[in-house]
């Protein structure tokens, strides 16, 4: 029997290497790590498997039509998993150029490529990651976002986002290309770039720096740890049902302002302050002026891949953000190269 071929786009990324560690080291498929590795694309993140005789890294933007022309010619492959995009909302607001570029340019590239591939091979299957962040926000009282929620993306980063869902969905109305769509809400855990709350606060609190929050800190925010995220995506991939669309959840809807106490309150007892003036890395919290249009809250329904595919996240928050913790403060040699 063929082994599988799949592509992983943006595969030296956070969730893209979470989802290639776990491929290689629970299957026998053959992994293409698509990544571009602009400044949070990390090849130190797959060490653990980079010499498995089944992955290969290729160093291609997904912009470039001929290049991603030339790995679909090269490996053949059986399917692609596209996580590769700009993901920051932050460098969205300041910059949204390379956000249209990567997710909507660099989609449309891919969706070309594979509408033409499946000529050689149509069982090939496009499964597209996206996020919650399409829906817009919620207020307390809303109900959670499903498969059925309209788009309503408030940051230039969930438009670009947004605009490449609908163009996989286009192209399998329009081309008939397999595809299957999944949103997730916020990802944490290991391996994660700094700029990101969870990592940026351990970091900093470490440091004993400031831990600034936006605006209030009550903005809400339903945590999925980055492991459970992989499996639900290789799950998807192996069993969903073509066409389809599976929001990804874990369950854990917290503000971010208890996100950073929580952390504390770990590290108050996992790390000894070096100030006196420090009684606690919580009184590090300091209150800074909003993002422009933030949103005051996520949260995913995840019946539908729970009741059709048996999956469900394993990790509360509270188990979750310990394993981080101690991730971080046993690999500051990984982080410490980025800031």
């Amino acid at each position: 029997m063929k082994t599988k071929t799949i592509l992983v786009t943006g595969g030296a990324g956070f969730i893209g290497s979470a989802l290639i560690r776990l491929i290689i080291n629970t299957t026998n498929f053959r992994v293409i790590n698509i990544d571009k590795l602009t400044y949070a694309g990390n090849l130190n993140s797959l060490d653990s498997i980079s010499s498995s005789k089944n992955y290969n890294f290729e160093n291609v933007d997904i912009c470039n039509l001929s290049e991603i022309k030339t790995i679909f010619e090269k490996y053949q492959p059986d399917g692609i998993l596209h996580l590769a995009a700009e993901s920051h909302v932050d460098r969205s607001i300041d910059g949204p150029k390379d956000f249209v570029n990567t997710n909507i340019l660099g989609t449309f590239n891919l969706l070309e490529i594979s509408r033409k591939y499946l000529e050689s091979n149509n069982n090939f299957i496009f499964h597209h990651i996206s996020t919650d962040e399409v829906f817009g926000d919620l207020e307390i009282d809303d109900d959670k976002f499903n498969e059925m929620t309209p788009y309503n993306p408030s940051s230039p980063y969930s438009a670009s986002k947004a605009c490449s869902d609908h163009l996989v969905r286009a192209w399998h109305r329009t081309y008939g290309l397999p595809m299957i769509i999944t949103n997730c809400s916020n990802n944490y855990g290991p391996f994660q770039y700094p700029e990101k709350l969870i990592p940026k606060m351990i970091i900093n609190a470490v440091k004993e720096q400031p831990l600034n929050i936006f605006g209030s800190g009550l903005q809400i925010r339903d945590w999925l740890y980055v492991d459970d995220h992989a499996e639900a995506l290789l799950t998807v991939f192996l069993n969903g049902v073509i066409g389809n669309t599976y929001t990804i959840g874990g369950n854990n809807e917290l503000s971010n302002l208890e996100v950073v106490n929580t952390i504390c309150r770990f590290l108050d007892d996992k790390v000894k302050r070096k100030s006196s003036n420090i009684k606690s890395y919580a009184d590090l919290i300091t209150f800074v002026e909003d993002r422009p249009g933030h949103d005051n809250r996520y949260a995913i329904d995840s019946t539908k891949i729970k009741t059709d595919l048996n999956w469900k996240a394993s990790e509360s928050f509270e188990t979750g953000i310990v394993k981080t913790i101690d991730w971080y403060l046993s690999n500051k040699n990984w982080w410490k190269e980025l800031l």
